[in-house]
């Protein structure tokens, strides 16, 4: 769907919610919200304010005083205080718009065509974004769950599709253990998790926490045991994986937050490492056309072992050229982050490997060690883009991750 489409298609999903919607909003005093680009221009970006009272269960959307389109909004409970959600289009320097929330009727917007849809497949679970696949979450035939495929803005599925296929044309067939999108380690408590044999340690999905659809996004929260060979539990993390009902590419949350058992665990200093991506082997730089950039301006073979906000990975799939990008949170442990990124299409964050990536620093230099009972967080934003780094504007993009706009509610 183009950009323009989904515009449209959001706007009119908002009005289909409002226009029946006035009376309703009567029995409750109306909100006034106000959102602020201060000295930045901001690319399309997911805004959330936390509300002063409590909102009754239902759907709302944002009227703009200027007589626009409504938008689309999401309420969820946090720490007993209600969160309101939307995206803003994009905001020019300077620029401030005003809204007024109103509580909706009418079609509901979690209908398997519209919005972000999360739900159970078996033992696995997939996101739909406005009646499409954007992955499947896969809990089963390796020693970690992962996400395959992803499918990018231009319907193309952009990451490799090895292991899992076998024979697509043109794919390399090396490190059958990055399985399209996933998070592990290559050493916890002595233990390999990163790799795929006998000997190494798993992670298993150990509970479905959330599953929640809706017009602005969809959230799989979920619960991962970490199991040493020998069988004993060692962690346990909860990620969970926001996807957003954006206009320009896919953009999606990724937060982990591991808590240690009774015992200290401790995340080793190794390459093999954490959070991964395998890009499509027509996007590698080394044997396809693809091309790497990072924040701090390195480029291709260059950024590996960088310290960086965020890596931008494109190429050609499908005769157009899409992207990935990953941005590191300033609150993600040890940001920004080293990268783990190879010319040959492996695209990994790993705040981990600092003996491996920098000249002369001691062995275990990056070793981190969870009290017991303590956590470790890490936080990242994704974006399967159009074009390369500059066309999506990827550095305002994590710049708004970072700084979100001021957001006034009255």
């Amino acid at each position: 769907m183009s950009r323009q489409a989904t515009f449209a298609a959001a706007a009119a999903l908002a009005a289909g919610l409002v226009l029946p919607a006035l009376a309703s909003a009567r029995s409750q005093p109306p909100t006034t919200i106000t959102v602020s680009a201060g000295d930045r221009a901001y690319p399309e970006t997911p805004v959330s304010v936390e509300l002063p009272s409590p909102l009754p269960r239902g759907t709302y959307v944002l009227q703009p005083s200027d007589g626009t389109a409504p938008v689309p909004a999401q309420t969820e409970v946090v720490n007993g205080k209600t969160r309101l959600t939307w995206i803003v289009p994009g905001l020019e320097r300077g620029q401030t718009v005003t809204y007024r929330l109103v509580r909706a009727s009418g079609r509901s917007p979690a209908s398997p065509n519209s919005g972000v849809v999360v739900r159970r497949q078996g033992p696995d679970a997939e996101i739909l974004v406005n009646g499409k696949l954007f992955t499947r979450y896969v809990t089963e035939g390796a020693n970690k769950p992962y996400y395959y495929p992803l499918v990018g803005p231009t319907g193309v599925e952009i990451t490799r599709h090895f292991p899992m296929q076998k024979d697509v044309p043109g794919e390399t067939k090396d490190h059958p253990h990055h399985r399209s999108f996933w998070f592990t380690h290559g050493s916890v408590n002595g233990v390999d998790y990163w790799s795929e044999g006998s000997k190494t340690g798993k992670t298993v999905n150990a509970a479905y926490e959330v599953l929640e659809s809706g017009p602005v996004y969809g959230v799989l929260r979920t619960k991962v045991d970490w199991i040493a060979p020998d069988g004993a539990k060692v962690c346990q993390d909860v990620r969970e994986l926001r996807v957003y009902n954006t206009a320009h590419g896919r953009m999606m949350d990724f937060d982990i937050t591991v808590t240690a058992g009774d015992k200290p665990v401790t995340f080793g200093d190794t390459k093999e490492g954490s959070m991964g991506v395998r890009v499509a082997s027509s996007m590698d730089v080394t044997g396809g056309k693809g091309h790497i950039l990072n924040s701090q301006g390195d480029k291709d073979a260059a950024t590996w072992s960088k310290r960086a906000d965020w890596v931008d990975y494109w190429g050609p799939v499908a005769g157009k050229t899409v992207g990935i990008a990953m941005m590191d949170h300033p609150t993600s442990f040890r940001h920004p982050t080293y990268w783990h990124v190879r010319d040959y299409g492996l695209f990994a964050a790993n705040p981990f490997g600092v003996h491996d990536f920098v000249k002369g620093a001691a062995e275990h230099a990056g070793d981190y060690t969870i009290p017991p009972g303590g956590t470790l967080v890490l936080r990242y934003r994704i974006l399967l883009h159009e074009g390369d780094a500059q066309d999506a504007r990827i550095a305002d993009v994590a710049a708004a991750y970072a700084n979100p706009p001021t957001v006034e509610v009255r």
